[in-house]
């Protein structure tokens, strides 16, 4: 199979690289988690190179591009472990473009692919572990329109978005719902998570909403999938970039006279960093190709490639921090962060054990079908 990368999609991948490198640096990203882990003009700046808009087709404003051109987006965010959350963005408007109404699309892919608007989604609650079929939020019919009572964790930049994408229970089902942030009855509480990046809880308290899709559950288990693809991209890049820290530090750091890279067994040690990493992308591009299939194909490849990205994200944030010794922990030093981004993500949309089990889950089923 041909894996390169059109003309096109090499252009997205350096331009998004030339604005981590120029204008996120690590200066820049310390003073944005610092106050507070998200910042507008960050987003902004992500949106006028046109970002936004990729999952957002041409008729609604967008650039009409796909999962690939998000897939190379992301491994450049990753490299510059960028918090601000273009992978909220992309789940969004790839759902409401596929399950959303026309009104719904009409009112809010324009403005979410011209960053005016920021609508993340809200769905994870405590009981649910992991569980996209596990939702207590209730909404009820009022007349012309539909509202929202239901408490949600973790939402990214929860405090920050101009709405959110709610599942809730309709009638016995799931519904997806879209509550905007002047809604009245909802109240959110900010705060900064491991990696620096912000989330929130959203309190919704019969809160007026705009119904997306009454069959939420397939609207959900899509917008998790394209999410799991996106955070294998963004954790490609964030182990390429921390790979290289490591051997820039190897290459420096001396012991005995000499610099460590020459030591044999640190170099193996190496290697097996890059035998992961290099897992790791090849089961990103599968999950990214993946993501057209048919939804049961599409299930188990993207709980494959979530559970091989698990284990490469845990193994190559674990060896550079031995391999850094006691600075590749230490605040001051951009290493540590990239290893907390990678021990946050690991945990991401399922972590892996949950996925494992998944995999086994359809494995078994399949396997009954065919006894």
């Amino acid at each position: 199979m041909d894996f390169d990368f059109s003309d096109d999609q090499l252009a997205l991948r350096d331009a998004v690289a030339k604005w981590v490198e120029k204008s996120y640096d690590f200066e820049r990203r310390r003073a944005i988690v610092a106050a507070g882990g998200f910042d507008r003009a960050a987003y902004g700046e992500l949106a006028e190179l046109g970002l936004a808009g990729i999952c957002v087709g041409e008729d609604h404003g967008g650039l009409g591009m796909g999962p690939v051109e998000a897939m190379v987006v992301l491994e450049e965010l990753g490299r510059g472990i960028v918090v601000e959350p273009l992978t909220q963005t992309f789940v969004v408007s790839t759902t409401l473009g596929a399950h959303g109404s026309d009104a719904v699309r009409q009112a809010w892919l324009p403005r979410i692919a011209s960053g005016e608007a920021l609508v993340v989604l809200a769905h994870q609650e405590r009981k649910a572990r992991y569980r996209l079929d596990t939702c207590e939020a209730q909404a009820s019919a009022t007349g012309g329109g539909h509202t929202v009572t239901g408490l949600k964790h973790i939402v990214a930049a929860g405090d920050q978005a101009d709405a959110w994408l709610v599942p809730a229970q309709l009638n016995g089902k799931l519904a997806l719902f879209l509550i905007e942030r002047g809604a009245q009855g909802v109240n959110t509480r900010g705060y900064l998570t491991q990696d620096g990046s912000r989330a929130a809880d959203v309190q919704f308290n019969g809160a007026p909403a705009q119904l997306v899709t009454t069959d939420g559950l397939t609207a959900l288990m899509h917008a998790a999938d394209v999410g799991i693809a996106c955070a294998c991209a963004y954790g490609v890049g964030a182990m390429d970039q921390t790979l290289k820290l490591t051997v820039d530090y190897m290459n420096q750091r001396k012991q005995f006279g000499v610099v460590i890279a020459s030591f044999q067994a640190l170099r193996h040690r190496v290697a097996d960093m890059k035998m992961q990493l290099e897992l790791a992308r090849s089961m990103s591009y599968y999950a990214t190709l993946k993501l057209g299939a048919p939804e049961a194909e599409r299930r188990q490849a993207l709980s494959r490639a979530k559970v091989q990205l698990g284990q490469a994200l845990r193994f190559v944030g674990q060896q550079s921090v031995q391999l850094h010794g006691g600075i590749g922990v230490t605040d001051e030093y951009v290493g540590s962060h990239y290893f907390k981004s990678l021990t946050q993500l690991e945990m991401s949309w399922g972590d892996t054990l949950h996925h494992l089990g998944q995999v086994s889950q359809r494995m078994t089923d399949t396997a009954g079908v065919f006894a």
